[in-house]
């Protein structure tokens, strides 16, 4: 039995989650939540020792030092545009975790112990997809393999024969649960998560994180049940709502559902586009063109992408947007749902670089000002204002929603080359007559701007 004292210990961990998680929902409030959040976890695991007085301490406490000082060191280390990778990684270990627990408990769970049984093999199973799923989802994320959908023929059998044989299994499980019908369970599960995976284009693959990460919350509750933690049970409930709350939320915002997104490409359809270069002739210009543009407009929207994330150019758009203020230009920020690699990818950027809050404007609320703008400018984003979002039914993002900024008088994209974003298909927007490009480093070409800029 768990002690009272401690008990209520768990009850403030499990309000400090809530709290936490609440705060998260705005940039302003992030950084106190995730902090509130980090001193629930590390209160959960200081009741957690005192309470239970672990008999194997020492590998417990080497274990618990490794991880954390690889948990730091990683986590400082990574890049922003590296941040969905991490997240995958976190997620991966999470269900793991929860699914080696599983496996070791299983000597504890009795025949007639159905429930704990069930509660079991569901984190087994769901705990390996969990885990091989994100290995998968970084290696596309990392480009350590091809970030196109990877399908082979009998793929579609396999995958549903292996679904099957996970349930068969599972049963099997909950009326003899032996360690080796366990372990068989464990690398279907991971057969299935990287089946799973493995057809979803790179432009998808954050909305597979956060899917993986609503499973790994749920393996996490499970393993609560079985072993008689409530606060597992309340942190893993927890992630797997959010996780799913995101997920629909970010198919939305896409436009298209999850199962299409999961299974598009297996059903003959594709998640990605041709990625090849264009040769057709575009507009360009050079960063003193840019600058009149800019010097002279009454109003201009900036678009953010992952483009400016890798040319880590976020300081200098800020100075950029400084000097335009100065000379009495309004200036916002139109943020995507789905911009950068995953949500809130470029408020948290930007954050970094001490842009005001107000000045983000998400794409509901700043699409009705694209046609009274002067001029647009999109750094490192393409996807996000494509047309053929709108107008091209075959497109991989027909009907996601975008930016509108082909309503714009001018439109002016910093560009690296003429190669496509993302999602793999052109960007008609960028042969628009009304449309200048810029070409080169996105930090590169914004210092150039603000030179020429505090010329005109």
């Amino acid at each position: 039995m768990i002690p009272t004292w401690a008990q209520i210990g768990y009850l403030v961990s499990a309000v400090c989650f809530i709290v936490a998680l609440k705060a998260l929902s705005s940039p302003r409030s992030a950084r106190t939540g995730n902090l509130i959040g980090a001193a629930g976890a590390v209160l959960a695991v200081l009741i957690t020792f005192a309470a239970y007085k672990p008999d194997h301490l020492a590998p417990i406490l080497i274990a618990l030092i490794i991880g954390t000082i690889g948990g730091v060191v990683g986590s400082r280390r990574v890049q922003m545009t590296q941040m969905p990778q991490l997240v995958a990684l976190f997620n991966g270990v999470g269900g793991g975790a929860a699914a080696l627990v599983a496996l070791l408990e299983l000597d504890e769970v009795s025949s007639d112990a159905t429930v704990a049984a069930i509660a079991s093999a569901f984190t087994i199973l769901v705990g390996a997809v969990s885990f091989s799923g994100s290995v998968v989802t970084f290696t596309k994320l990392q480009e350590l393999m091809t970030t196109r959908p990877v399908t082979f023929p009998g793929l579609p059998v396999l995958f549903v024969a292996s679904i099957l044989g996970g349930f068969a299994l599972g049963i099997w499980l909950v009326s003899d649960p032996r360690v080796w019908v366990g372990v068989l369970l464990c690398l279907v599960g991971l057969a299935i998560g990287v089946m799973l995976v493995l057809p979803v284009g790179g432009a998808d693959v954050p909305i597979v994180i956060s899917l993986l990460n609503a499973f790994t919350g749920l393996t996490v509750a499970a393993s609560g049940y079985v072993l008689g933690n409530t606060l597992l049970l309340i942190a893993g409930t927890l992630v797997g709502a959010a996780g799913t709350l995101l997920t629909k939320l970010m198919a939305d915002a896409m436009g298209r559902s999850v199962f299409n997104i999961l299974f598009g490409a297996v059903r003959g359809g594709s998640t990605l586009g041709a990625g090849t270069a264009s040769e057709r002739p575009v507009i360009s210009g050079g960063p003193e063109d840019v600058a009149i543009l800019l010097g002279y407009a009454n109003k201009v929207i900036i678009v953010p992408g992952y483009g400016l994330a890798v040319a880590q150019a976020q300081h200098v758009l800020r100075d950029l947007v400084e000097e335009l203020q100065s000379r009495g230009v309004k200036v916002d920020y139109a943020i995507h749902p789905v911009a950068g690699r995953m949500p809130g990818h470029m408020n948290v950027l930007l954050a970094e670089a001490q842009v005001p809050y107000d000045q983000l404007r998400e794409m509901d609320d700043i699409n009705g000002d694209f046609k009274t703008t002067d001029v647009v400018l999109v750094v490192g984003a393409n996807d996000v204002v494509n047309p053929a979002a709108r107008n091209t039914p075959s497109a991989p993002i027909y009907g996601m929603p975008i930016l509108n900024a082909d309503e714009a008088q001018r439109v002016i994209f910093l560009k690296r080359s003429m190669r496509p974003g993302f999602a793999g298909i052109e960007n008609e927007l960028l042969y628009d007559p009304r449309t200048t490009l810029l070409f080169g480093d996105a930090r590169d070409s914004l210092t150039k701007l603000l030179g020429a800029l505090k010329t005109v």
